[in-house]
């Protein structure tokens, strides 16, 4: 067996960049600067972002994608009405569906293909998912509205959910 050459490449950084780096490695958020490197390519791989048009704008698949912070989240639902909440989050979770099976090519529905659909919800933001037995477990939710998040599994999902707790982490049991 012939063993590939390893390919090397320089990267010049700015002294600022530079300086960042060494202070995450420092204070000890990232082990080195080839890991980091490996996970911002990761990172880029996992979000499918290759369409990053200008700063703000980016596009993963056929979704548009932001980066919003849990309070404006929060105050958009304030705004609905309780008894329709999860209508609301079934709507999305019904968007992310068509989304996940027109970009990825990955059915939502298929519980086979649960584990990729969990790891694209986290590659999301979405939080940590997991499946034991009939419950679903959303560790670090970033929708931390039991009745919004059960509608966006039902409608991601096609299941019916009954949320078990109501705050983090989150349980749901599929109830049908």
């Amino acid at each position: 067996m012939s063993k590939q050459p390893v390919k090397r490449t320089t990267v010049i950084l700015e002294d600022e960049e530079r300086k960042y780096i060494d202070s995450l490695i420092r204070e000890g958020r990232e082990p080195g600067i080839k890991p980091l490197i490996s996970k911002m390519l990761d990172i880029y791989r996992s979000m499918m972002i290759y369409d990053w048009k200008y700063p703000g704008e980016y596009y993963c698949g056929i979704s548009r994608v932001a980066f919003i912070n849990v309070e404006f989240i929060n105050i958009l639902l304030q705004s609905i009405p309780k008894e329709e909440w999860r209508e609301v989050g079934r709507k999305a979770g019904g968007a992310a569906k068509i989304s996940m099976e027109a970009t990825l090519n990955l059915n939502t529905t298929d519980q086979e293909k649960r584990p990729d659909v969990f790891k694209r919800l986290r590659v999301q933001g979405f939080g940590d998912f997991y499946l034991r037995d009939k419950y679903f477990i959303i560790r670090t939710p970033f929708i931390a509205n039991p009745e919004v998040l059960c509608g966006f599994l039902e409608g991601l999902l096609a299941v019916r959910l009954e949320a078990k707790t109501l705050t983090p982490p989150l349980v749901f049991e599929i109830v049908g």
